[in-house]
């Protein structure tokens, strides 16, 4: 029987959004010696995607493995590092059942926020013991003491075990590559980090009989190669995988979805994954072969005939349709544009992301995509249009469900909101009117607010520019799921109307320059417009039909002083999700790979009309 020559710790590291975690674990592999001193590693090495690194943000959990050898003996950890962002949730409570403890990452300026409190009662209720980390302490607005405190006080607040409380806490800066067990000592690497995990974090729960019983593991990560086909990652429970043997997949109910011979066993070495001839119960690896298993299905010999407990997810909150594009500019900048191509794209998202879910509408030519907010759901988009897709896009509603007396229940989120003491009046009004609860105020240092607010989900669908505006760009906001709660009743929409293209053809500027005292405009001189796309935004609440096709009448008279050029203002530019976020119920953002338009659902002013009629 083959024995570990290596002793191993599984960890994950958790945090709120830009908090420092993927940082931290480009240090941990140059420390480690994972990353070679003079090899080149790109800035946040973990985060491979372009939406990723453009946004500063992880979105898709990942694995890494360093090999530390500074302690008394060679020890292998096996890192995971996390999404910090709530609607990416579905990830992070996959991830924490195939590991053994985890650092959780707190600012040592802002302190605990709503994501710490989201991935930590994910962590606490799985039993990790974890290990807290007050990062970026040498900021100037470092309150590290004050951090603590209030770090203790959530763990108290959720539940958390004796055990669990009496967690270990390391001072660090991730950015310069240090970590200490006090203020007071040196600051000189991350060996203090290195040393706690190997002492506070158990080694994989494996039995000696275990590598004699049948293979077991849990699917917990799912990824497309293009050469090895589908990755199936998770933690080995029991037994031994070896490449070409034949295995099978069994769902969650433990019905057997297929019968396969594993092409090849992966493990996490570095930035890279190295094939390897075996792999023990505790490690970490990706299996290739399976075609159709997914995450959730559990991988076994052949005599097993059980599946492994999976982790409940929690409930999608907010859904869009999705369909194929059919405006008169459709096929122009896309080659993805039939909704059997979309459906497929759609399908083979969800069952990657097992936060999202996908339901065909009743004429089968849309798709109801549902998910954990209004991020998730518009990086999904985002990714759709760089591969080539023309989709049309319909304004985000709140998932909602009735209890067992028939009330019907929608999502309420904790927002979390830090603002200049001058600006928390006018952002406790606007939300209040949105049927937000005030729950907590107090001060927050430097002439600052934090607000703690209970909120409808579906207030909070493009309030966010709004919420920049009020603060003059100063505020933070950020916001969970906290439960369903009985529906509050009907909220105000958007105040202002819109500007719709009575005409098909190209926009002239002296057609948008006498259009600019009717409001804000959307397009620029030259861009194609269509009857029925919205070019801007009206002043007043109604919704008005414009004709940007209108050139200047010319003659053969010259007017002294007539004859300058028009200045136009810049146009509005709105983002993919300023746009999903703006639209109306009757509108539809229409994507493209080069463009994002607005749009009526009908084109035409009469069917718009009898529209209204049939929903009033």
């Amino acid at each position: 029987m083959t024995q570990r020559t290596i002793p191993l710790r599984n960890i994950a590291i958790i945090a709120h959004v830009d908090h420092g975690k993927t940082t931290l674990v480009d240090e941990m592999l140059r420390q480690s010696g994972a990353v070679r001193e003079n090899a080149e590693m790109a800035e946040r090495a973990m985060d491979s995607n372009d939406i990723e690194r453009e946004r500063g943000i992880t979105i898709l959990a990942k694995c890494t493995s360093v090999l530390w050898e500074n302690g008394p003996e060679p020890i292998r950890l096996n890192i995971v590092d996390t999404p910090g962002h709530a609607d990416f949730g579905g990830e992070v409570e996959r991830i924490l059942s195939m590991v053994d403890g985890c650092l959780l990452l707190i600012d040592a300026a802002e302190g605990p926020m709503p994501q710490t409190k989201f991935v930590l009662s994910k962590a606490l209720a799985l039993g990790l013991k974890p290990i807290v980390v007050l990062n970026k302490v040498d900021r100037p607005s470092a309150d590290p003491d004050a951090a603590l405190d209030a770090a203790f006080d959530l763990f108290a607040a959720l539940g958390a075990s004796d055990e669990q409380l009496d967690f270990p806490v390391l001072y660090a800066a991730g950015r310069d590559g240090w970590a200490a067990k006090s203020l007071d000592d040196p600051r000189e690497n991350l060996t203090p980090l290195f040393e706690t995990v190997v002492a506070h974090v158990p080694p994989p729960p494996v039995a000696s009989a275990s590598e004699v019983e049948p293979f077991r593991m849990l699917a917990t990560t799912l990824e497309a190669d293009p050469y090895l086909g589908r990755l199936l990652t998770g933690r080995i429970v029991s037994g031994r995988a070896k490449p070409g043997v034949t295995m099978k997949a069994l769902s969650r109910d433990g019905e057997l979805i297929e019968q396969v011979r594993v092409s090849k066993v992966l493990a996490f070495r570095g930035l890279k994954r190295q094939p390897v001839d075996e792999a023990l119960p505790g490690d970490i690896v990706a299996i290739a072969g399976f075609s159709e298993a997914s995450v959730a299905d559990t991988l076994c010999d052949l005599a097993v005939n059980e599946a492994l407990p999976a982790q409940p997810i929690d409930p999608p909150t907010l859904s869009v349709t999705i369909a194929a594009n059919d405006s008169p500019l459709a096929g122009r900048e896309g080659d993805k544009v039939q909704s059997r191509v979309i459906r497929e794209r759609l399908m083979r998202q969800a069952e990657g992301d097992v936060a999202i879910s996908v339901k065909e509408t009743e004429n089968k030519d849309a798709f109801e995509v549902a998910g954990r907010g209004e991020l998730q759901l518009g990086v999904l988009i985002e990714n759709m249009r760089r591969e080539g897709f023309e989709v049309a896009v319909s304004r985000p509603r709140v998932v909602t469900r009735t209890d067992e007396s028939g009330q019907l229940l929608e999502p309420i989120e904790e927002v979390v909101i830090d603002v200049d003491d001058d600006y928390s009046g006018v952002v406790i009004e606007k939300l209040s009117q949105k049927k937000a609860e005030l729950v907590e105020m107090k001060p927050a240092g430097a002439g600052k607010t934090r607000l703690t607010m209970h909120a409808p989900a579906r207030a909070l669908i493009g309030y966010h520019g709004e919420f920049l505006t009020d603060t003059r760009g100063t505020g933070v906001m950020n916001r969970s799921y906290l439960e369903h709660a009985p529906h509050k009743g009907a909220i105000e929409g958007r105040r202002n109307g819109v500007l719709i293209s009575n005409g098909d053809g190209t926009a002239v500027p002296y057609a948008l320059w006498n259009l600019e005292e009717r409001g804000v405009i959307f397009i620029s001189p030259g861009e194609a417009v269509y009857e029925g796309m919205i070019i801007g935004e009206n002043a007043k609440s109604d919704d008005l039909d414009v004709n940007p096709l209108k050139a200047k009448q010319l003659t053969n008279i010259r007017a002294a002083g007539k004859d300058e050029a028009v200045k136009l203002t810049p146009p509005k530019r709105l983002s993919l999700e300023q746009a999903i976020a703006y639209i109306g119920d009757d509108e539809l953002v229409e994507v493209t790979p080069k463009s994002i338009r607005l749009r009526k659902i009908a084109l035409k002013p009469h069917l718009r009309k009898k529209r209204a009629k049939e929903t009033a």
